[in-house]
């Protein structure tokens, strides 16, 4: 009976640690050694389809060799870059995560703000003594996905972020990172205190040794022959600036003669830029051993170039599809050395966009079908003339920024105490050509919408201290923008963007369900084994490949459970 009693209590000691290390090892055999995200500026999900044929090594082997969400889309209204990108990063949407816009009006300090602008932090310049001011990511309300894996990992992991934008690496990264950096067209590569104290070293030795003003005199030219090139190159409403025209090629120059700011202007918008983030996204994966450790590693780039031309030539331009082109080699060459050095099936990534964009409006127009753009002095003015009427001459519009409008301190409060008047002010607007809709801060704030889609996306984006009074949604393709062509609406055109995934645990395959880039936060999460504070993304399940069978044994199929099962006494 003593040894029966002796038996039992041993084989329920094995089950424990038999169930624990079986536990562990399926989630460390889902568990990538490195995670990596990029964030394609301005990609439209529709680029796939139309241009994807052009493509042959990095998007190609994205598409081919990961899982595709075809149907993936933003569900809210503030479609910007900040946005998006700290949509990615956290798994949540705007009025939760904060970042509603760019910038806006800042009723504290009576004044614009942008994302990441901090008051507490200093400018750190590699190139020169930066004239900015300090940046990070403290206005966000929610943590990163690098964040949490920082605080959860058993083994610090190192996080690495970089974009020719601050808000993107920014925004990629969270509260701290060990290499956060941007290329800020006045001073060169930057970061701030709020991520080191002083120059990463191997980053400075980097900049030194590889200097950007090395592709100073360069053309950019079309990669491919004329005729592999979609749609005319139409110049209507084109809006190249920097002293670009609309002509080919594009040189990398400045009526200065030297590589001036002019210069590193015209950098950022070619796909030069690109190709220059992939090769220190490569020295940063050598310098610290990404993906080599007993951890997992982050890395997250955010390509910036196809905005930037995006907004100057438009989403049909050939200069679009060159630098996708440019693009698809660019991430090829980045998945080769994760081959080599990480190794093939060890590492995740994930490949998305922060936004959309919208066509030209004056190339829709000779289409027939209605556009144009909307000026922020007409709806401020509207406005004004309104309550002018009503209340006497003052100034009572603080701000028009972007879709958001915001009144001087009371004047809101005033309003809504006078609803004909409130109703008079929304009826200017409505006048306005191209404006569809005008939401209420106060109704957005409570989260109830009656007008199904439009309403809820409006919602999504609100937030009671960093929104505007009054919510505006333009018609399609009218833009409140100055650009040729822009993003910042609802319109599917700005919402929908692809979602590739691939690499280690990932399924293969084309997926028609609906998905958000809020979904890949929570996803990595769960491959990592780590829980994100709060998620309003999901686990995108159907892309998540099945344990192997040898890790997926019962207890009772153990070879230690049987061995203390079957043992004579």
């Amino acid at each position: 009976m003593r040894c029966i009693v002796v038996q039992l209590v041993i084989t329920l000691a094995i089950t424990t640690v038999v169930s624990t290390t079986v536990v562990a090892s399926e989630s460390a055999s889902r568990q990538p050694r490195l995670i990596v995200v990029i964030v394609v500026d301005q990609m439209r999900a529709d680029y796939i389809d139309q241009f994807g044929h052009q493509w042959t090594t990095g998007l190609r082997r994205l598409i081919d060799d990961g899982a595709w969400f075809r149907l993936a889309a933003y569900p809210y209204l503030n479609t910007v870059t900040c946005a998006g990108h700290a949509t990615v990063a956290t798994g949540t949407f705007p009025a939760t995560h904060g970042i509603v816009l760019n910038t806006w009006w800042d009723r504290q300090s009576a004044k614009v703000v942008t994302c990441t602008d901090d008051p507490l932090v200093t400018s750190i310049g590699y190139d020169q003594s930066p004239s900015s001011s300090g940046q990070s990511g403290w206005r966000l309300r929610v943590s990163t996905l690098a964040d949490e894996l920082r605080a959860q990992l058993p083994i610090t992991p190192r996080v690495v972020t970089q974009s020719l934008k601050a808000r993107s690496a920014i925004m990629l990264a969270g509260q701290r990172g060990d290499v956060v950096s941007w290329f800020d067209p006045s001073d060169g590569w930057t970061t701030s205190t709020a991520f080191t104290s002083a120059k990463v070293p191997f980053l400075q030795t980097f900049f030194k040794t590889n200097s950007v003003t090395q592709d100073y005199g360069k053309s950019w030219e079309k990669t491919l022959n004329a005729s592999s090139y979609l749609f005319s190159e139409s110049e209507d409403g084109k809006k190249p600036g920097q002293g670009w025209t609309t002509k080919w090629p594009h040189h990398l120059n400045s009526p200065s003669g030297v590589p001036d700011q002019t210069f590193r202007s015209l950098w950022r918008h070619s796909p030069y830029s690109d190709e220059y983030l992939s090769q220190l996204a490569i020295h940063s994966v050598d310098t610290l051993k990404l993906g080599q450790g007993e951890s997992t590693d982050y890395l997250a780039i955010g390509f910036s170039a196809l905005d930037l031309s995006g907004h100057d030539f438009g989403p049909h331009s050939h200069e679009v599809q060159d630098i996708l082109i440019r693009l698809d080699r660019t991430i090829g060459n980045l998945l080769d050395h994760l081959d080599r050095t990480v190794g093939s099936g060890e590492y995740v990534v994930a490949l998305t966009a922060d936004h959309g964009v919208s066509p030209i409006p004056e190339q829709i127009v000779k289409l027939k079908i209605n556009a144009g753009r909307i000026d922020s002095k007409n709806v401020a003015e509207s406005v004004e003339k309104i309550l002018t009427k009503a209340w006497g001459p003052e100034q009572f519009v603080a701000r028009v920024e972007d879709t958001d409008l915001y009144f001087k301190s009371g004047i809101y409060e005033k309003l809504l105490a006078d609803p004909p008047l409130m109703h008079a002010v929304i009826n200017s607007l409505l006048a306005i050509p191209g404006i569809e809709r005008v939401y209420r801060g106060d109704q957005l704030g409570v989260r109830q919408t009656t007008d199904n889609l439009p309403g809820r996306a409006a919602t999504l984006s609100y937030d009671r201290e960093r929104s505007g009074d009054l919510i505006m949604m333009p018609r399609a393709y009218w833009l409140t923008s100055k650009d040729a062509a822009s993003h910042g609406t609802s319109h599917h055109y700005n919402t929908r963007v692809p979602i590739l995934l691939m690499g280690k645990s990932i399924k293969p395959g084309e997926y028609l369900v609906e998905a958000t880039p809020a979904d890949i936060a929570p996803t990595l999460a769960f491959l990592t084994g780590i829980t994100l504070t709060q998620s309003e993304g999901r686990v995108l399940t159907e892309a998540i490949a099945p344990l192997p069978s040898s890790s997926s044994k019962t207890i009772a199929e153990h070879p230690a459970f049987q061995r203390a099962y079957t043992t004579e006494p």
